[in-house]
This record gives C-alpha cells, structure tokens and sequence, in this order.
C-alpha cells in the first residue's frame, strides 16, 4: 500500500500563488508517475498536471504558463507550483501517483482563490 498527503493548500488572492506537496509513503518499488486532480464545486474532476519517472510533464490547457510541476525525486514528493492564481482555479486538489502499476489517491487540499 502507498500513502499520498497532500499540504499546501489554502487561500490567495487572484494574481496570487501557492504550492502544493504531495509525499508519498509506504511500499514504493517503483514511482511510474504523479499528478495532481481537482474538482471544483458541481464539475466533474479534471486533470491538473502529471510527471513521469523520466520527468515528462503534461498540463491542462487552463493551467499551462502559470502551474509546474516537479518532483519525483529521493524523497518520493511532487510539487506543484500555482502563479498567477485565477478564481476559476478554486477547486479541491487531489494527489495521484501510479506506483508499480497500481494508482493512488490522496485526500486532497482545498484551494480557494478570491477576486
């Protein structure tokens, strides 16, 4: 079993930043990728970002220029960098890493960005 918790969220002012950490713990043999979800009130859950083992990065078109991610390294940990933070990215972040094959979830963090 793998363990993700997520930290870092919080409240910002639009134009604002924040980042996010996701660590994970427990029986890790191999990282494949990790990631990052949110899900804002009534919508669906989107992809937000993800990172491979290789460090390929891929992004949301509503997040490209402004969020990064990095990570994956020794200590199992994936950043997430929120710049230029909008309103419409109010949402709660989900963690995602795929270890061995097998997906995990974190439990989230809110992030709320006022006007």
């Amino acid at each position: 079993q793998v363990q993700l918790v997520e930290s870092g969220g919080g409240l910002a002012q639009a134009g604002g930043s924040l980042r996010l950490s996701c660590a994970a713990s427990g029986s890790i043999f191999r990282i494949d990728a990790m990631g990052w979800y949110r899900q804002a009130p009534g919508k669906q859950r989107e992809l937000v970002a993800t990172i491979t083992s290789g460090g390929s990065t891929t992004y949301a078109d509503s997040v490209k220029g402004r969020f990064s991610i990095s990570g994956l390294n020794a200590k199992n940990t994936a950043f997430l960098q929120m710049n230029s933070l909008k309103p419409e990215d109010t949402a709660v972040y989900y963690c995602i890493g795929k270890f061995g094959g097998v997906t995990y979830w974190g439990r989230g963090t809110q992030v709320t960005v006022s006007s």
